[in-house]
């Protein structure tokens, strides 16, 4: 299953794996604070419905995280540990609080294109093939592609220039 619109979502058909591929006019440096500053995180992550709070945020490898999106009053939690971070590239593990017994490792890769761009490839291998396809198909592509559009007007705006808080 291939989903594409700005942002490419493939199904792995031999492991229980999603890859999504998107490009940024963003150095990497943007894209990495975008991903590791809970205040910018918060900003942009998800659909444009929800809220998002930060619970904890140890951006760092070894830390943990949690945060909880809300619409309507209905609260939806995630979780996980940053098992590596660096310039380059973030390991974690994603857990979404409805499926407790889910987890999902992902890496993120941040590739300077050059020029100010940056290919964003990300990988979340998650238990079962069952659970990729109710990934899939939870419209999870509309989350990622309003997410990634706030991404991009806060890159737009100057709110991740390089050296802004």
């Amino acid at each position: 299953m291939n989903i594409t619109s700005e942002t490419t979502i493939e199904a792995d058909p031999k492991v229980p794996i999603i890859r999504m591929t998107r490009e940024f006019r963003a150095t990497p440096e943007q894209l990495l604070r975008a991903h590791t500053d809970p205040v910018l995180f918060a900003q942009w992550v998800g659909p444009r419905s929800l809220t998002t709070r930060i619970d904890y945020w140890e951006a760092r490898t070894g830390g943990r995280w949690r945060y909880v999106a809300t619409r309507d009053g209905v609260e939806f939690g995630f979780h996980g540990c940053f098992h590596e971070v660096r310039p380059d590239r973030i390991v974690q593990t994603f857990t979404f609080e409805g499926e407790p017994d889910s987890v999902a490792l992902e890496t993120l890769w941040f590739d300077d294109l050059g020029d100010g761009r940056t290919r964003l490839r990300t990988q979340s291998l998650v238990d079962s093939f069952e659970g990729r396809d109710a990934w899939l198909s939870s419209g999870m592509e509309t989350g990622v592609d309003e997410g990634y559009a706030k991404l991009d007007e806060m890159l737009s705006d100057g709110t991740l220039a390089d050296g802004a808080v």
